[in-house]
């Protein structure tokens, strides 16, 4: 009677312990690879190489007396940054991490997820306003603002994939690259997307809703102990979900390439006897190390993409509020729209309409 809801939880529980941990590692990642960049250490003392920095840094802020203003509201002061947490774990229930290996494989999963990403919105807003502080209102207005804007350049951007492929589920678009990645004819859109996946996340150099030098720390200013963990958690566990979301649509998602498995193919059979082949190839199809392969496989292409976040922190300062919104509607905008304009007349012209779009 209760199986089913027990395996529910027990699914939900499995996928979810496992981000959080990867947020706490990337987040270790990021100052490694700053440092590295900026010809320091970086965290090398709390574990092995540093590794268990961000558990010793939840421990101090678990730890940590909580102070809340007085002239706050209470209920939204502390519903915002659950709500934003929420919405940015929330992305992840449509994620497939191979062939049927989703909690959840929606037909709708590329809506759903810009559903749930928009909604994150809110929490930032609420957690501003609430805190009754000018710099935490300034810095959630501007949050909004920025957020609404590569909103509409990130969907547009997911339009020109869906266009390609005629569908909505994930699963879907990462099947359709067999033949060939996104990336390739579809380059210039996936710089655009990955433009706005920086701003969309509050990354630097478009993190002008927490500039530090202008608003203290944005619309987290009034936010300590607890309530700034679950802030933080969400800002690093949307990076990862933007990670993995660019892996799946530009990068064949689980996919390997076909080139590595021919080689890898042609050095098995030459080297090897034909016995050792036929196991090696019997172990690799096994189900269990076929679905740890394909998971593999879409964590390395999201690693690769993690470090081009941190490495564009480190590399490029940071711009004013008005040339980020400028450059949003003056530069990006028009030429997403001029794409979406053109692909569906290339579509078209050379007949590859995706099965599932119909003409009217």
């Amino acid at each position: 009677m209760y199986t089913p809801t027990l395996i529910s939880v027990l699914e939900v529980v499995f996928a979810v312990v496992p981000i959080l941990f990867t947020v706490a590692f990337v987040t270790v990642a990021e100052r490694k690879t700053m440092a590295s960049v900026q010809r320091r250490l970086g965290p090398n003392i709390v574990g092995y190489y540093g590794l268990l920095q961000a558990f010793a840094d939840a421990l101090k802020l678990l730890l940590k007396e909580y102070v809340s203003p007085t002239q706050a509201n209470k209920v939204l002061f502390f519903l915002g940054p659950i709500i934003t947490l929420i919405f940015s774990l929330l992305g992840y229930v449509v994620i497939p991490y191979g062939p049927g290996l989703a909690l959840w494989d929606a037909n709708l999963g590329i809506l759903y997820m810009l559903a749930v990403s928009s909604l994150a919105t809110y929490g930032i807003l609420l957690a501003g306003w609430s805190a009754n502080s000018k710099y935490a209102f300034l810095g959630s207005l501007r949050s909004t603002a920025q957020l609404i804007s590569y909103e509409l350049i990130l969907s547009s951007a997911i339009l020109l994939v869906v266009l390609l492929t005629g569908s909505l589920n994930l699963t879907v678009e990462i099947e359709t690259q067999r033949a060939i990645w996104f990336i390739m004819p579809l380059f210039p859109v996936f710089i655009i997307f990955l433009i706005g996946s920086v701003a969309e996340t509050n990354r630097a150099p478009f993190d002008l809703a927490e500039a530090e030098s202008e608003l203290v720390s944005g619309f987290m200013t009034e936010h300590a102990a607890v309530i700034f963990v679950f802030f933080f958690l969400a800002e690093y566990a949307s990076i990862v979900l933007m990670c993995i979301l660019t892996s799946i649509l530009f990068l064949g998602g689980y996919l390997l390439d076909y080139t590595i498995l021919s080689l890898l193919y042609e050095v098995i059979y030459y080297d090897m006897s034909q016995r050792d082949t036929d196991l090696i190839f019997g172990f690799l199809s096994n189900p269990l190390i076929e679905g740890l392969i394909y998971a593999l496989t879409l964590g390395f292409k999201s690693c690769i993409m993690i470090f081009v976040f941190i490495w564009v922190r480190a590399s490029f300062p940071r711009i004013r509020f008005d040339q980020l919104m400028s450059f949003s509607w003056t530069i990006l905008l028009p030429i997403v729209i001029a794409f979406i304009v053109i692909l569906p007349c290339i579509i078209y012209s050379f007949e590859i309409i995706p099965s599932n779009i119909h003409l009217l």
